[in-house]
């Protein structure tokens, strides 16, 4: 025998997130449908004046935590690090080249795989490189101006007015992680093109239609950072200006993670997904059709 429950309110929401830009995460509204005698009933919470204000409160948390570490308006050059192989010139001295070369006897299977590596000196885990006449160098930590200056000085013992060409061939020392709603998942690596957050979702392809651009979470380490592109643009911060630093972890959430239920009496009972984290009570009756007018009371919603 199926049990019969009390009437509740005939119009019901069950909400994902915020109506009105209020959050309220796993919340169910039960409506007035009979339920099997051994099903627990759904937990149920009334949309208190109390309740809103709790939720505005989070909300307000959420929108003024500090960004401000992550603003970075003028990007320091890139750094060398370890796992990055440097291309270096002398001038006038060739025999002064790094690099891999196959010789004539080298199998071509081995030559293949040499040629695809690229041909330069490689930073060890210790941040040094091997140079001939100087031996060992730590470029780690160095900007490429900074590292040629630096062997040029040492090579200046040993060369009458050294001209030294180095820049990066290969950078693999940083790297920053992007997964979620994005075309292309993914490892990103850092180079001496600053990595803002824009610049690591368009690597990453873009993001989809079913991203979320107001919950773009950044993890840094023990801290965790809710990006919203929208708001920032709204307050007239550019999201250019978000700095990413190696090994940070960003993560697009799809808007089928904050879907409203509308079930009850209403025209046409539907999940509706969120605008870039908003939807209003309004917009939510409107996209259902609205009230039924037959058997809807719009005084127990």
């Amino acid at each position: 025998m199926a049990r019969h429950l009390a009437p509740l309110p005939v119009l019901c929401l069950a909400f994902g997130l915020a109506l009105a830009g209020c959050s309220v995460p796993g919340i169910h509204f039960r409506s007035g449908t009979d339920a099997g005698a051994d099903e627990p009933a759904p937990p149920t919470e009334l949309i208190t004046e109390t309740l809103l204000a709790s939720e505005r409160q989070q909300n307000r948390a959420v929108a003024n935590q500090n960004l401000g570490s992550l603003l970075v308006p003028n990007p320091p050059p890139y750094k060398i690090g370890g796992g990055d192989i440097l291309s270096i010139v002398v001038w006038d001295h060739p025999e002064l080249a790094g690099g891999l070369t196959a010789s004539s006897n080298t199998d071509p299977a081995t030559a293949a795989s040499a040629s695809a590596v690229p041909q330069g000196f490689v930073v060890d885990h210790q941040g040094r490189i091997q140079f001939p006449l100087v031996g060992l160098l730590v470029m780690e930590g160095l900007t490429e101006e900074q590292a040629r200056g630096l062997l040029t000085t040492r090579l200046a013992k040993y060369l009458a007015h050294p001209n030294v060409t180095l820049r990066v061939q290969a950078y693999r020392s940083k790297r920053v992680y992007i997964d979620g709603e994005v075309k292309s998942p993914g490892l990103q690596a850092i180079n001496d093109i600053p990595m803002t957050l824009v610049e690591a979702l368009n690597r990453a392809g873009g993001l989809l239609p079913t991203a979320d651009q107001s919950r773009i979470a950044l993890e840094r380490g023990q801290q965790r950072y809710t990006v919203n592109l929208r708001e920032l643009v709204q307050k007239g911060v550019n999201p250019g200006l978000v700095m990413l630093a190696p090994g940070d972890v960003v993560r697009v959430h799809s808007r089928d993670e904050s879907k409203v239920f509308v079930s009850g009496e209403v025209i046409t009972p539907k999940a509706l997904l969120m605008h870039d984290g908003r939807l209003t009570l309004n917009e939510a009756l409107g996209e259902s059709g609205g009230i039924s007018p037959l058997s809807g009371d719009a005084r127990q919603v």
